[in-house]
């Protein structure tokens, strides 16, 4: 293999293909170790190495993700960073990109956050469709806080200033520590149940994320989430978010900032109020121009259909109404009585006594013709019978009995015509020309 055939690597080629690989197969990942050799130059990224016991890493925080940390990281603080795995090839150094840093404190509580936010994301506690829409005017406030707190004070003196006549119900709770979040969820149970009011404000003062946890807790994101009335979430400062912010149906900065969310401006609602009345005021005006312009157009038809006039009107139509009557019936029996006329005459032309006359007449015709006819046909058939008769007697064998023959028969009725179909002693009949003779075969002879 010759030196122009090798796939020979420059070293800025080998440093970019390590980069592309380490970025390609590492995602953002959490990383927990002690910070050591913290350095912030003019430019304001920070630069240090966070280790462990048996390890160390060159970690670098850029300066617009370095402005939106809440402490000042210093050596030996234990710190938690989510960073992406990546190389700097103009050294060849293996370093973590970091793009968010916390105390380590905070870190498992932060995981936990993370995890728990993941999965009521996916079960759809925070999906907007299922977010109720706030009352404009609400008429009963209730706040689910610390009776004690400064958040109550802190509504109460915004509904003082904008809308002091807004009736406030307070469900005291705890806000911090292990009994705050059932109890935090069965006053919104309460409240849901009873519905004594129209929204509902859930309210604490700022805090660590230790002191907030109350509001991640999973029992009450789920009874924000079942809650059937409006819940806003007022926890905390404007950069805290909890899990109740999540799931409440609408979330404000601070309670203050709650407050003014739900409660109408009381300058506002007197001029909208002021509106609404002079609308009302002008609507009944011209109410009651329609129904003054209506009043009298009923008087105007009133005196149109007076019973008086109408009853001359009514009057003068009924003789109207007589003497068309009379003579429609004059002209409907003289026409009637020309219909009449004109029937009796058609009447008489086709009178049934002349149809009758003409029928009978030839009734009497065809009785003679048929008597005629009956007369010669059965003249003709009595010819014809005796013709016949003549015949028939000529070939009759009674004939021949008349003559002195006979017909002998066996007593079943057989005609003997042989001597040898009897025997002797034989019962016979002879049938002569009159009556009839029984007899005894004594002797046959042939021949």
């Amino acid at each position: 293999m010759t030196v122009t055939d090798r796939d020979i690597f420059t070293v800025t080629r080998l440093n970019q293909a390590v980069q592309s690989l380490l970025e390609g197969t590492f995602p953002l990942i959490w990383v927990e170790g002690e910070l050591s050799s913290v350095s912030r130059p003019a430019s304001g990224h920070l630069y240090f190495t966070l280790k462990d016991s048996g390890a160390q890493v060159r970690c670098a925080l850029f300066r617009n993700r370095a402005q939106l940390l809440r402490f000042r990281p210093a050596d030996g603080m234990q710190v938690l960073v989510r960073a992406r795995v990546g190389l700097y090839a103009p050294r060849g150094d293996y370093q973590l990109i970091v793009e968010h840093m916390e105390e380590a404190g905070d870190g498992a509580l932060r995981r936990a956050f993370e995890e728990l936010k993941q999965r009521l994301e996916r079960e759809g506690l925070f999906d907007a469709g299922h977010k109720q829409p706030l009352p404009r005017f609400p008429r009963r406030l209730g706040v689910i806080t610390s009776p004690t707190g400064a958040a109550i004070r802190d509504i109460l003196s915004v509904l003082r200033r904008r809308f002091p006549g807004l009736p406030v119900l307070i469900y005291p709770v705890p806000v911090q520590g292990a009994a705050a979040a059932p109890a935090i969820a069965e006053a919104l149970r309460t409240a849901s149940a009873r519905k004594d009011c129209d929204v509902l404000i859930l309210a604490r003062g700022g805090g660590s994320l230790e002191d907030l946890w109350a509001f991640n807790e999973e029992i009450v994101a789920r009874a924000i989430h079942d809650c059937e009335i409006p819940v806003v979430s007022g926890v905390g400062h404007e950069v805290d978010v909890t899990i109740a912010d999540l799931a409440a149906d609408l979330r404000a900065a601070t309670p203050s900032a709650a407050a003014e969310l739900v409660s109408p401006l009381r300058d506002e609602w007197l001029l909208h109020v002021e509106r609404q009345r002079r609308l009302l005021v002008e609507r009944i005006q011209r109410g009651l121009q329609h129904q003054a312009l209506k009043l009298d157009n009923l008087e105007r038809r009133l005196r149109q259909q007076h019973p008086e006039r109408r009853l001359q009107n009514q009057a003068q139509r009924v003789d109207e109404l007589e003497r068309r009557l009379a003579l429609a019936m004059q002209h409907r029996l003289r026409h009637r009585e020309s219909r009449l006329a004109r029937l009796q005459d058609r009447l008489q032309h086709r009178s049934p006594a002349r149809a009758l006359e003409r029928l009978e007449a030839r009734g009497t015709q065809l009785r003679l013709r048929l008597d005629s006819a009956l007369r010669r046909r059965l003249d003709r058939f009595e010819a014809r019978l005796a013709a016949a008769g003549r015949a028939l007697h000529s070939v009759s064998p009674l004939a021949t009995l008349g003559r002195g023959y006979s017909i002998l028969t066996t007593a079943e009725g057989q005609v003997i015509r042989d001597a040898f179909q009897v025997q002797v002693n034989d019962r016979v009949e002879a049938r002569l020309g009159k009556g009839r003779l029984s007899c005894t075969v004594v002797t046959r002879y042939e021949g």
